[in-house]
């Protein structure tokens, strides 16, 4: 499912520092505080198995994570009142009793019991995804040191930390490895028996420690919300030494004077993605088998195993706006990056979000989460869950384009699985066919409302999510995978096909009750409202569905009664209005907004990542939604890490390139943490895989049916610059290359072979193309 031949990656790919992070430094109970030295270790994953990797010399620490160590329960939320009061809320809308109306709205339209917990779900049924805890190498070891240097190398995914303590150079290599399901540890130095070390493993809560033979175990249970033990996991720690001892205790492993030794480490849990029963693995036995066949590879083989499986993967695309050296370390690069430009950085955060959607998503893995897949904490920020009213979207915007699309093959399984809750949350608060999902979900199966209306009675999430099929499907055309996902687009086709109804006053179809994501207005009435009829981002995304599903049904070859009825839907859907002051109206009446610089842009999903708005083919509404941009940004908006990102990929919509250079400057001068993570704050991964989509979206465009080159190149990348292997949609890989803000080079590599169309400049041309061929058009 590539796109492409590896093109020539740029050197010095890497992050780099010349001091550790803090081990000792004692992580903040607090799941909504972060920890500044977490945030300086650096990350690994093979996307089941995460790591942060802290550095430290005398004590190091490698915070742990594996991808399924959620808390809670599968529970049912669905709340049989919802659907008795849904005619009279929508009655109350109509007629603009709004304070009336809100207040049904939250007496009846949200979830039965306690919901997410307020986002601070540890300890009830939705659960929260937390840390699989530490293991501790401890050198007992005070003395001073010097020459030190740690890196994450971008390239070939391996943490390098090296320092010199007593006459000895001390080295270690750290990576996760896919195709062998371990962590391997490499510590040596340049001199005979002078290893020594302490090794634990810990975690915060509910483990126990034992020695097994030659391996440490750490295993327990989380809890299931209910008052009992939930989901169990079991991590494996071995040592391989050369030259002297090593003795496993009952909570530790004892390494005395070997010249070099080798840590192997393996983790799962009993978790499978199949509702409603998920406890369907053998996890002992899974952690035990990896384990035993890593320690019959040479170090050598591990190493050589997971490059070549990594570096298929991120080798694909490159790309290079700078050609000076990095002689900077990365914090200080992020420092001076405030006052101002950074070429390089630029690139390292493009690459940097690749390298994080590798680590974090895999074929057959859970999706990446809020935070991908670290977390230190017990209860990690909003559960570290899946928000579908933009974090869990943007966190794949980047898949195809990037040249990454198995990677999204994860939120496809995820879809797959709240099928059967979803459907029951859609007959029983909706009396509709089809499913449903509201802004959260969980591992186990969560489709209702929230706990509140105000932020929970978000209806589009199953339209925004199901968006991601198609989107699969114009980069990739593969049709077998839009025959097995297509009942999943139906479904969700049906769902609003029920749930829409005629707006009395313009016989257009709306949605609702619902809610433009977490925004508020001032209704007639004078009262502050989220509750309405037809917010622009529900009839945006809905109209999108309807679009993706009537292309999926000709590509399929369907021709039914139903397709007519949708076709038919679209057309009377209520469409994007602009307003008297020229902006585009998030609600279908002209309300003034409490927060005009509010952090969501969800009225403008129709323009990114949606297609119903378009530069050339709406070129009023384009208008609009670029003035209704330039009013957040006025107003404070994008002032969150996933907000600033999601202004990138705006503005490149609207070939704005230097406000879309000035939001990544926004992203990189006030919402990056020292290890390049994002912040919202507190801690998210969204802003790093927002932000790589929003580059690549300054390069390259193909959603309006024409491939646009350099779409939103900034001045300050116009000097010199090349990318390799960026997808379009048609199953197109394009290289270009341009010097003095002109293309001098481009390459379109023809996946399955068709037509072409590229734009570039004002000038278009179309040819044809053949099946595995590459293209050298003049334009």
């Amino acid at each position: 499912m590539s796109c492409s031949e590896q093109p020539n990656q740029k050197e010095n790919l890497k992050l780099w520092y010349t001091e550790p992070a803090k081990a000792t430094v004692a992580d903040n109970p607090n799941g909504w505080k972060d920890d500044p030295e977490w945030l300086k270790a650096l990350p690994l994953g093979n996307g089941a198995l995460g790591a942060m990797v802290f550095g430290d010399v005398n004590k190091e620490r490698i915070q742990l994570n594996e991808e399924s160590m959620w808390s809670g329960s599968p529970d049912d939320n669905d709340n049989p009142e919802a659907y008795l009061a849904q005619a009279k809320i929508r009655e109350l809308l109509f007629n603009g009793n709004y304070k009336e109306a809100t207040k049904l709205t939250q007496q009846t339209q949200i979830c039965k019991g306690k919901g997410s917990g307020h986002g601070n779900g540890a300890t009830v049924p939705f659960g929260c995804f937390q840390t699989l805890g530490d293991l501790w190498i401890d050198f007992e070891n005070q003395s001073d040191y010097d020459n030190y240097y740690r890196e994450l190398d971008l390239e070939d995914a391996v943490v390098r930390i090296s320092y010199t303590q007593g006459g000895v150079r001390y080295k270690r290599e750290i990576f996760t490895s896919h195709p062998d399901q371990v962590m391997v540890v490499k510590l040596t130095a340049d001199k005979p028996g002078a290893i020594s070390f302490k090794s634990s493993l810990t975690r915060p809560e509910r483990f126990q420690t034992k020695s097994e033979g030659d391996q440490l175990i750490m295993y327990g249970a989380l809890d299931n919300g209910k008052g009992g033990e939930g989901l169990e996991y079991m991590t494996r720690l071995t040592a391989l030494n050369k030259k002297g001892t090593v003795n496993y205790n009952d909570d530790s492993i004892v390494v005395e004077k070997a010249d070099e030794v080798i840590l192997l480490l393996t983790a799962s849990t009993n978790y499978v993605l199949e509702y409603p029963n998920y406890n369907g693995r053998d996890y002992k036995k899974l952690t035990a088998a990896n384990l035993e066949k890593s320690k019959q590879r040479a170090y050598k083989e591990l190493l050589e195993s997971h490059k070549k499986d990594y570096q298929g993967y991120f080798g694909r695309v490159s790309l290079n706006l700078s050609a000076a050296p990095d002689t900077i370390p990365t914090n200080v690069r992020l420092q001076n990056v405030k006052t101002s430009s950074d070429l390089q950085l630029v690139e390292q955060l493009f690459q940097f979000g690749r390298y994080l959607m590798i680590s974090s998503s895999r074929p057959g893995t859970l999706p990446a989460n809020l935070q991908g897949i670290w977390a230190n904490k017990i209860q990690t920020p909003w559960n570290g869950d899946y928000h579908t009213d933009v974090n869990v979207q943007m966190n794949y915007w980047m898949a195809e384009v990037t040249n990454l699309g198995e990677m999204h093959l994860p939120l496809f399984d995820l879809m797959g699985a709240i099928q059967e809750p979803g459907s029951k949350t859609a007959k029983v608060h909706y009396n509709a066919s089809g499913w449903v999902v509201h802004p959260i979900t969980n591992v186990w199966g969560y489709t209702a409302p929230g706990e509140s209306a105000s932020w929970g009675m978000h209806v589009g999430g199953g339209a925004w999510l199901t968006t991601h099929i198609m989107e699969h499907y114009y980069f990739t055309l593969d049709k077998a995978f839009l025959e097995q996902t297509y009942p999943i687009l139906k479904a969700s086709t049906q769902f609003y096909m029920d749930w829409l109804i005629p707006d009395p006053k313009t016989g257009e179809l709306v949605s609702g009750p619902s809610v433009s994501p977490e925004n508020t207005f001032v209704a007639p009435d004078g009262s502050k409202s989220q509750i309405c009829m037809g917010p622009a981002h529900d009839q945006q995304v809905i109209w999108q569905l309807f679009k993706n599903f009537i292309d999926a049904s000709q590509v399929l070859e369907i021709d039914n009664n139903f397709l007519v009825k949708v076709k038919e839907a679209q057309g009377l859907l209520a469409k994007p209005k602009i307003g008297a002051d020229g902006r585009l109206m998030e609600w279908q009446e002209a309300f003034e907004e409490v927060e005009p610089g509010h952090r969501h842009i969800s009225h403008l999903f129709a323009l990114h990542p949606g297609y119903q708005i378009d530069l050339e083919t709406t070129p009023d509404l384009a208008q609009a939604a670029k003035k209704s941009l330039d009013f957040r940004i006025k107003n404070g908006g994008g002032h969150t890490g996933w907000s600033a990102a999601w202004l990138i990929n705006q503005y490149a919509r609207l070939g704005e390139g230097e406000n879309a250079n000035r939001s990544l400057h926004t992203v990189l001068a006030k919402s990056t943490s020292i290890n390049l993570f994002g912040q919202h704050p507190p801690f998210q991964m969204d802003a790093n895989f927002g932000a790589t989509a929003g580059i690549a979206e300054m390069l390259l465009q193909s959603q309006s049916g024409a491939i646009r080159l350099l779409p939103a190149l900034p001045i300050a990348w116009e000097s010199t610059g090349s990318v390799k292997g960026l997808c379009a949609r048609g199953g197109f890989v394009v290289d270009m290359a341009w010097t003095d803000a002109k293309l001098t080079e481009v390459k379109i590599h023809s996946k399955h072979g068709g037509p072409c169309k590229i734009s570039y400049n004002g000038k278009t041309i179309r040819f044809e193309t053949e099946s595995g061929q590459d293209y050298f058009p003049s334009i």
